[in-house]
């Protein structure tokens, strides 16, 4: 087949997991496309789909797998070759191999840059592309995540991650900058920083950490009009990282701060580098030094020994601090942790209960912080539209994760308007244009 019957092929793709994961995938349709293949969103046209995996859990692992086998159900219409990347194949890459016939090639990670020879290779045909750095947005044009570093040294006992990713490792301050001007000048407003340990950023390549610089060095993008942190570690945000968002006016003042826990047993016992007592001079640094200060974070629950005390604390800590945005996860065990061969493993049961509460308690939390918030007026940025509603975010909502603001009216993506907050509903606040 030559290179111009192949380029007439049409690619879809599927992708799965977490918001670096859709980083990659971003990379990944940009070459493809660059090379002159035709992209498609429905994958009954694609001749190629590209399914893009998660195994950060087991849960995720069947998730990607079942996509996986949907996508190969279109081999009866048009579709040709199955391709699956993503961490699902850093794992499971044998078994796959052998288990899964349907697929006609699996990619390691460290591979998507060759995926555009992969493809042509697959029908018989020799073909090189030079990789080119470059995304194609599957977010609203107007935000977009940066991943400024791959990897994790934290090797927390629960998690699979620095198996899957390797080590961390940041990319230079140079390269971020070009990416997010290039980010800028196709109209992103909102860039969002996202890694497995932002705060960490810099400490392999140079020595100390350097996110206050890259913070420093982003803002100075014109076109840049709020930057986001997500994924910072509560024993690394230091004073200069907190006077940085307090004083820099482009820094949302939101953190992303998964604590996973805090009880001093379970932070021990999770390998987390954390303590109860420190988390709680952080947070009572934060809410003093930024009164305005959007928090979230994430809790495991269900974690082997965790006692009623334990998940009593969890409680407690969420009635002292009161912040907008919690996830709350049942522990997963997973093979290959450290924790998977803990013992006293919690039941499905108690697990599931206390996922519950835990719910129910900040659920009850966030309505009494969106009850203070009506009448509040803030900037807030349309994510989407249609002649009936449109849905923003001021700086305290993250695209994806948090909740949003309705008004009743349509307004132009991408675009910032004054918005009152006139009501709320379970989850979400509605707003009115001033």
């Amino acid at each position: 087949m030559t290179k111009e019957e192949i380029l007439q092929k049409k690619v879809g793709f599927i992708s799965l997991g977490c918001d670096k994961n859709r980083v990659d995938l971003e990379h990944i349709i940009f070459n493809i496309k660059n090379a002159g293949f035709e992209i498609v969103n429905d994958p009954k046209l694609a001749n190629i789909i590209i399914v893009n995996t998660c195994s950060f859990l087991e849960s995720s692992r069947l998730e990607s797998i079942e996509n996986i086998l949907e996508m190969s159900g279109y081999k009866s219409d048009n579709l040709e070759k199955l391709i699956v990347t993503g961490c699902l194949n850093e794992l499971k890459y044998s078994d796959l191999n052998s288990s899964m016939p349907e697929v006609d090639a699996f990619v390691n990670i460290s591979d998507n840059e060759r995926i555009v020879d992969l493809i042509f290779s697959l029908y018989s045909t020799n073909y090189h592309q030079d990789y080119i750095e470059g995304r194609i947005l599957t977010t609203p044009k107007h935000f977009a995540y940066i991943k400024i570093s791959e990897g994790c040294n934290n090797f927390c006992s629960y998690c699979l991650i620095p198996y899957i990713r390797g080590r961390y490792k940041s990319r230079t301050i140079e390269d971020i900058i070009s990416e997010a001007k290039t980010l800028a000048n196709c109209g992103v407003k909102e860039i969002i920083l996202v890694a497995q340990d932002v705060t960490k950023y810099g400490i392999d390549l140079y020595n100390k950490k350097k996110l206050v610089e890259l913070l420093r060095e982003l803002s100075k993008i014109e076109n840049i009009q709020w930057i986001r942190l997500l994924y910072c570690y509560p024993e690394e945000i230091d004073l200069d990282l907190i006077e940085e968002i307090k004083n820099n006016t482009k820094i949302v003042k939101y953190l992303d701060i998964p604590l996973q826990h805090v009880s001093d047993s379970i932070l021990k016992a999770m390998n987390r580098k954390s303590t109860s007592s420190g988390i709680y001079k952080l947070f009572e640094k934060l809410k003093s030094e930024i009164p305005n200060i959007v928090l979230r974070t994430t809790f495991i629950l269900g974690f082997p020994n965790e006692t009623d005390d334990d998940f009593k604390q969890v409680l407690e800590f969420l009635k002292e601090f009161k912040l907008e945005n919690v996830g709350f996860f049942k522990y997963s065990r997973e093979e290959g942790t450290r924790a998977y061969n803990f013992e006293n493993q919690i039941s499905e049961e108690i697990k599931e209960y206390r996922v519950k509460v835990a719910y129910q308690t900040q659920y009850e939390i966030q309505n009494e912080i969106h009850d203070k918030l009506i009448g509040l007026v803030f900037d807030a940025i349309v994510d989407e539209a249609n002649k009936d509603y449109s849905v923003l975010r001021f700086y305290g909502q993250c695209p994806q994760i948090d909740g949003c603001i309705i008004v009743n009216e349509k307004l132009n993506v991408g675009q910032f308007y004054k918005i009152k907050i006139i009501d709320k509903s379970d989850y979400d606040l509605i707003g009115e244009r001033l």
